[in-house]
């Protein structure tokens, strides 16, 4: 059922959905690519005492920060505009059908039921479009980020993560459900 609210009522925000991934998308790759300008600082301007090179890959590393921030923002204002459009447009589609009940079905539900649904539930659905918008959407970037990050770096090294992930999510998997 909840599937299918969110279908239909983000359909029309298709655009603005879409703009929140790519965004999402370009903060996430510079929040993974800062590490490594941050290992070349040290590897070719530290070691090699050239600090020509170290001022303009920390001058290119803040320009990446800045537009981290700036994409990171972005999305989450587009997020924010989405959920609250959604949360707008399907409190008033639950108002629209509330109003076509009969006498006797509003005295069924009663009006503290209803009034939960359209003001409770419905910034609860809310709040899970804008989590949606931001950290589900984040989360497999970075997880696909970070592999090819860590084979970038040493693949040999990268096999540790066939066995570590796994661990990990046996370890934490049921303490989130606890």
């Amino acid at each position: 059922m909840l599937m299918q609210l969110l279908r239909r009522f983000l359909r029309p925000y298709r655009r603005d959905l879409g703009i929140v991934v790519l965004l999402q998308l370009v903060a996430t790759a510079a929040s993974l690519y800062l590490p490594s300008m941050n290992a070349d600082i040290i590897d070719r301007g530290v070691v090699h005492g050239d600090t020509g090179y170290i001022l303009s890959t920390g001058g290119l590393m803040l320009l990446v920060a800045a537009l981290q921030i700036a994409c990171a923002v972005s999305a989450v204002y587009f997020g924010a505009r989405t959920a609250m459009a959604y949360g707008r447009d399907l409190r008033a589609a639950i108002f629209h059908r509330v109003a076509e009940f009969s006498s006797r079905e509003l005295g069924r539900f009663g009006a503290p039921t209803l009034i939960t649904r359209t003001t409770n539930d419905v910034q609860q659905v809310t709040t899970l479009v804008l989590m949606c918008c931001t950290m589900v959407v984040t989360a497999p970037i970075i997880c696909v980020g970070g592999i090819v990050m860590a084979l970038r770096e040493d693949v040999a090294l990268s096999k540790l993560l066939l066995v570590s992930v796994p661990v990990l999510s046996g370890a934490v998997g049921p303490l989130s459900f606890a």
